[in-house]
C-alpha cells in the first residue's frame, strides 16, 4: 500500500521575522527633519561668535532658566561660540524693596544711587551670574562667569539722559566707552562659555557703574565681531501697531527701525537701540526673541520660521538667515 505524501509544512513567519523597513512608521522622522532644516544654520555660523542676552521672565522661571541653559549648551556643542550678557532686573527690584530703596526707572534706565549700586554689583555678580554659572555647568566644565570690572572689560563714563531736552542725574549708571575684549576671547579659545554681569568701571577705576544688559550685550557683540544678537525680553517680538496690532515685524533694516525708535515703549528702547547699534557695527543679524518661550533660541536660529523679530543691515534685507 502507498502513503500518500505529506504536503510540505509552511513555516511559521509570524514570530522571529522583520518587516521591510520601508514599511515601518518613524515616530522620529520629525525630529530628523528639524535637525536638517537646521543644516545651513551650522554650516554658516560654525566657528562664529553668538551674544545672547539674558533677561526677563527667562531668569525667574525655573523651567525656564534650565530650558536656556541647554539652548547655550547646546550651540556651544554645535560648534558655535555663545557668551551670555546678563541684567538682573526682577532680582535687583525685590533686593532693593528688602533694603528699603525705591525702585524708579527714567527713559527705560534704573536710577542708581550710591546704595543702591551696592545692591546691584551683589545681586549681579553674587547671585544671578552663580546662578546662570552653576545651570550652564551641569551639562559640564563650560562657564566661566565675570564682570564688567574683571580686566577692564567694560569700561564707562556717568550717563545722563536727555529727558524732555533737560540731562537728568540718574545716579551711578554709566555710558559705554570701551571694550576690551581680552579676557573673554581667552575663554572662548579655551572652550569655554562666558557669563559677563551688566558692570562696568570708570577709566579711573574710582568708579563702578550699573550697564543696561541690552546696551552692554550689544557693546560686546560689535566689539566680538559676533555673527548675531539675541535679546531675551517678554514679548513675541517688535510690534507692527502696538497697542493697536499684536502682529509681530518678523524682520526689517537698521534704518527702518531708526526711523521707529521715537515711537517705541520706554523699555524696548534699549533692546531696539542695541539692535540697531549691533549691525551698524558689524554684527550680521540682531533678534528680540520672547523669553517666554521653552528654547526660544533654537526654535528661532534653527527653524525656517522663527519666532522673533531680526534686525539686519540696510543691504542685506533679502539675504540675512
Amino acid at each position: 500500500m502507498t502513503e500518500t505524501p505529506k504536503p510540505a509544512e509552511t513555516p511559521d513567519v509570524s514570530e522571529g521575522t522583520k518587516q521591510p523597513t520601508s514599511a515601518r512608521k518613524h515616530t522620529a522622522l520629525p525630529k530628523a527633519q528639524t535637525l536638517i532644516e537646521a543644516l545651513p544654520w551650522l554650516t554658516r555660523h560654525h566657528g562664529k561668535t553668538v551674544v545672547i542676552k539674558f533677561g526677563g521672565n527667562a531668569m525667574i522661571d525655573e523651567e525656564l532658566k534650565a530650558a536656556f541653559a541647554q539652548d547655550v549648551v547646546f550651540l556651544h556643542h554645535a560648534g558655535l561660540k555663545p557668551v551670555v550678557v546678563h541684567g538682573g532686573g526682577p532680582q535687583i527690584s525685590k533686593a532693593l524693596d528688602r533694603h528699603g530703596i525705591v525702585s524708579e526707572f527714567k527713559a527705560g534706565l534704573r536710577v542708581t544711587t550710591e546704595d543702591a549700586m551696592d545692591v546691584v554689583r551683589m545681586v549681579l555678580a553674587g547671585q544671578v551670574q552663580r546662578e546662570l554659572v552653576g545651570l550652564l555647568n551641569q551639562h559640564g566644565p563650560l562657564a566661566v562667569g565675570l564682570t564688567g570690572e574683571d580686566a577692564h572689560t567694560i569700561t564707562a563714563t556717568k550717563h545722563q539722559p536727555r529727558i524732555e531736552g533737560e540731562l537728568v542725574d540718574i545716579g551711578r549708571v554709566g555710558e559705554i566707552t570701551e571694550i576690551d575684549t581680552g579676557a573673554i576671547e581667552a575663554l572662548l579659545a579655551d572652550g569655554r562659555i562666558p557669563v559677563v554681569s551688566s558692570i562696568a568701571r570708570s577709566q579711573d577705576d574710582s568708579h563702578v557703574y550699573n550697564v543696561n544688559a541690552d546696551t552692554a550685550a550689544a557693546a560686546l557683540a560689535a566689539a566680538l565681531d559676533a555673527e548675531t544678537l539675541m535679546v531675551l525680553t517678554d514679548v513675541e517680538g517688535l510690534y507692527e501697531d502696538w497697542p493697536h496690532s499684536d502682529e509681530v515685524i518678523s524682520r526689517l533694516t537698521a534704518t527702518e527701525l531708526e526711523k521707529l525708535l521715537p515711537e517705541l515703549a520706554s523699555g524696548m528702547v534699549p533692546k531696539m537701540e542695541g539692535c540697531l547699534h549691533a549691525v551698524r557695527n558689524g554684527v550680521h543679524t540682531a533678534r528680540v526673541i520672547d523669553g517666554r518661550v521653552q528654547h526660544s533660541i533654537l526654535l528661532e536660529i534653527f527653524t525656517d520660521e522663527g519666532i522673533g523679530t531680526m534686525v539686519v543691515a540696510d543691504a542685506e534685507k533679502g539675504n540675512a538667515g
